[in-house]
């Protein structure tokens, strides 16, 4: 591939990941909310995700899969119900707090609870990409634009942007969760009623997200 070409397309991608959009105000809000390892979770899921648009563009399956007359409202009703899902859960009254554990039980019990959180960030981000459809027609228009005839097979061209976008936006994703991980910590996480007020805010991003996926 012309290095020329592929600078380009790095230059267009990082603005692009730059720009406010449904990706990049979710890793703010988790990292706000919960800190910037919560950020990096739900940044290392939506990049995870990309993986299959990524995929289905280059091989040519999204073409033809949103081409599908119920493809697109289907795949949209499904990411706008699943973010929907997730604005309900910060937005539902907090449940009464536990009864306090011993030290003993806390050291013991420490790290598990913090690694299955992770894990369930990490999969929310898959599926938040995963299931917006406008991600994989972002990828059938915005790809091809920087294939070069002559330049090696289109599908292989095609693999190479896309793993290009795929590490730039890792990388913007985890210094924005570091950045808002460290404003939450400093206003947003101190005491109850703060973090509250946080949560609410994030279920409000969640259902406006929702929102604009559905019918924007």
């Amino acid at each position: 591939m012309d290095m020329g070409v592929w600078m380009a397309f790095l230059g267009a991608s990082v603005i692009l990941t730059l720009m406010p959009g449904p990706d990049i105000l979710f890793v703010i809000a988790q990292s706000a909310a919960g800190g910037p390892k919560q950020g990096s979770a739900i940044a290392l899921g939506l990049c995870t995700g990309l993986l299959a648009h990524i995929s289905a563009a280059a091989l040519g399956v999204s073409a033809v899969v949103y081409g599908l007359p119920y493809a697109m409202p289907a795949v949209k009703t499904a990411g706008s119900l699943y973010l929907l899902y997730l604005a309900w859960m910060c937005l539902k009254p907090a449940k009464p707090a536990a009864a306090p554990v011993s030290a003993s039980e806390v050291a013991a019990g420490q790290e598990r609870p913090v690694a299955m959180s992770y894990g369930r960030l990490y999969r929310r981000g898959i599926l938040m990409n995963v299931l917006n459809p406008k991600v994989s027609l972002f990828f059938i228009a915005f790809l091809p634009s920087f294939v070069r005839q002559g330049a090696g097979p289109v599908p292989v061209q095609m693999f190479v942007l896309g793993f290009t976008f795929l590490l730039q936006s890792l990388v913007i994703f985890h210094l924005v969760a570091m950045f808002a991980g460290r404003l939450g910590r400093r206003y947003l996480q101190r005491g109850e009623a703060a973090r509250r007020r946080t949560s609410i805010a994030e279920g409000l991003l969640y259902a406006t997200l929702a929102l604009f996926l559905l019918f924007g």
